[in-house]
């Protein structure tokens, strides 16, 4: 992993970004920079009147993103890789699926501005599972405003961050298939996934693990 300074985790809600960023940062002692949900006050109201309350949620998100964002160019005497959860671009894809067309053009005209001083990871390692997957992830972890969450949604989302990153090309990209795997739970998985991710990487690669959960 030398050159490496920034990786950048994504994936669709429930796949396991965070969990995964956590055990990164652990394994490898890098700074952790999560993203803020919890601290989105429109977010429970989104979920339960997604046309009224969508583009006050996008706003909040990317003001507060890009602020963490500026926070990663600072270098860190402490510490030598920076392992993030999210992607900046990732406001623009749930933007795309939530906002309608006016709504979309003025948050494009706010986000393009902050993109300029965003910066690139090195690495973005996309999470990637079936609709069901993740549905039984978000009901696991049982948090209050996500009850609202319908399968149509997450099935939307996770088409929209799919098609994105089959044409992703802006940095190294690992796809990781998490359907057979429980990289929280089981050490095994986490070992085989840690394992891939300290290997060169350069394009694109998948890492499709058959380890039954």
């Amino acid at each position: 992993m030398n050159n490496i300074y920034f990786i950048a985790i994504e994936g669709s809600i429930g796949v396991g970004k965070t969990s995964l960023a956590e055990l990164l940062s652990d394994e490898l002692n890098a700074r952790l920079v999560l993203e803020k949900f919890e601290e989105n006050p429109f977010l429970p109201d989104f979920y339960r009147d997604p046309e009224r309350y969508a583009f006050q949620t996008q706003l909040f998100f990317l003001l507060n993103r890009y602020r963490q964002q500026l926070d990663i160019r600072q270098t860190d005497m402490f510490h030598k890789l920076v392992i993030s959860d999210y992607m900046f671009v990732k406001d623009r894809l749930f933007a795309s699926l939530n906002l309608d067309e006016k709504e979309l053009t003025l948050y494009d005209t706010v986000a393009n501005l902050f993109q300029k001083n965003v910066v690139t990871p090195d690495l973005v390692i996309y999470l990637q599972a079936d609709t069901n997957h993740l549905m039984k992830n978000i009901g696991a972890r049982a948090r209050g405003f996500e009850k609202e969450i319908s399968w149509d949604y997450i099935d939307a989302l996770n088409q929209v961050y799919n098609e994105f990153f089959f044409r992703y090309q802006d940095s190294p990209l690992l796809i990781i298939n998490t359907n057979n795997i429980d990289f929280v739970n089981n050490p095994d998985d986490l070992k085989e996934v840690i394992n891939y991710i300290r290997q060169p990487v350069s394009g694109t690669k998948f890492f499709n693990p058959v380890t039954k959960i």
